[in-house]
């Protein structure tokens, strides 16, 4: 498979980053460095892992990859080798596993002591469930956050796992290795960036603890005002079964979402707090007589603030975001276009996911400057995939 390799044109043309494989926030942190531009090599072991790899994998696109037997001190010796002409390495194994490995953060700033090494996992590196199993609800579960979502007030309810591995998870990643990556440029020494999705979650909620802190929040789902608590900030069902979803939180997106349901005369006030039920009630039964597609025609470009819920099958065709290109076909596969946008370096999407793990390890290393990469090949230590 011919690839070129350092042809990013986003604004992070130059940087290079080795990524060594794991499964989630992980990769979804590369793809973005990768996105954005940076050269990304990443390292998998020969085989792949459970949940990661195929062609349809986007959250390993934009970047090579290289199968490496890590069991074995070459290998370690070839990663090493790609950290010392690398700005950035990313990994998410539990805490000890790299330093086992030889691969740690003083192993690898003895040979670049300007890398900045991020590190990505659910309990952060230190405190009593670090070295624990765990995935994405458990971390937001311990939090605050997962209590107070969904609008059941008998359970709560997860949303995939959106808000922790990439909410809290790989974003703050991104931004923690962004900014050492600033700092390094004045300093010249790099540091290790410790995203703990446990962490960022609970940054996240910001908003959620000053409410707190202010008297003013309910611990209680569906009871405050942007979980559900107000009839105006909901989500209602359409006579096909679709819904809508309505965020009318100012007075005059409210008045409007009144006036164009027709109900100036029978709608209570928005303050009226006693009469939420029966505002609630009025505006399920309204919304009830008509189609989706209906609502969506009557709302669509309205200041009420409502839009039709839509399955991502379906998002990709919404005349908006087609409009944005917000998502396109590459590769045989539709998929999100890279964000956010810059007007003057913009990002492109460049390599395709790898088929399999490995299928591109001869061509990227040498592109790397790693030497002997046939003599790897040979005695096992890469696996070049077929």
């Amino acid at each position: 498979m011919s690839i070129e390799l350092g042809k990013g044109t986003g604004p992070l043309a130059g940087i290079k980053v080795v990524e060594i494989a794991g499964i989630g926030p992980g990769p979804h942190a590369c793809m973005i460095l990768a996105d954005l531009g940076a050269d990304v090599i990443r390292v998998e072991r020969p085989g792949g892992q459970m949940l990661t790899g195929g062609s349809h994998d986007l959250l390993n696109r934009g970047r090579p990859s290289v199968a490496l037997d890590l069991k074995q001190p070459e290998a370690v010796a070839t990663v090493l080798d790609l950290v010392e002409g690398a700005d950035v390495l990313v990994e998410g194994m539990r805490p000890g596993v790299l330093e086992r490995l030889g691969l740690g953060p003083e192993q690898c700033h003895e040979r670049n002591p300007a890398l900045v090494y991020g590190r990505m996992t659910g309990w952060g590196q230190s405190g009593p469930l670090a070295t624990a199993a765990g995935h994405d609800m458990n971390y937001i579960a311990i939090t605050g956050a997962l209590h107070g979502l969904g609008q059941d007030k008998a359970r709560p309810h997860f949303p995939g796992n959106l808000v922790g591995d990439f909410g809290g998870g790989s974003t703050y990643l991104v931004i923690g290795i962004l900014a050492a990556l600033l700092e390094a440029r004045v300093s010249g020494r790099g540091q290790v960036v410790d995203a703990a999705i446990v962490d960022g979650t609970a940054h996240l909620n910001a908003m959620g603890a000053a409410f707190l802190a202010s008297g003013t929040f309910t611990e209680e789902r569906a009871a405050n005002l942007l979980d559900g608590g107000a009839p105006f900030y909901d989500v209602y069902e359409t006579s096909d079964g679709e819904h809508m979803s309505v965020g009318a939180l100012e007075p005059q997106f409210f008045a409007e979402l009144v006036r164009l349901l027709g109900l100036e005369d029978r709608c209570p006030g928005q303050l009226e707090m006693e009469r939420y039920p029966e505002m609630r009630a009025l505006l399920a039964e309204t919304f009830a007589q008509r189609t989706q597609a209906e609502w969506v025609e009557l709302f669509e470009g309205t200041d009420a603030c409502v839009a039709g819920i839509v399955p991502l099958s379906r998002a990709v065709d919404h005349p908006h975001l087609s409009a944005r290109e917000t998502f396109v076909t590459k590769d045989g596969i539709v998929q999100p276009q890279p964000a956010p946008r810059f007007s003057r370096t913009p990002a492109t999407l460049d390599l395709p996911p790898a088929p399999r793990a490995g299928a591109h390890t001869r061509e990227a290393l040498a592109a790397w400057g790693v030497a002997d990469v046939e003599g790897l090949l040979e005695r096992g230590v890469a696996v070049q995939a077929d």
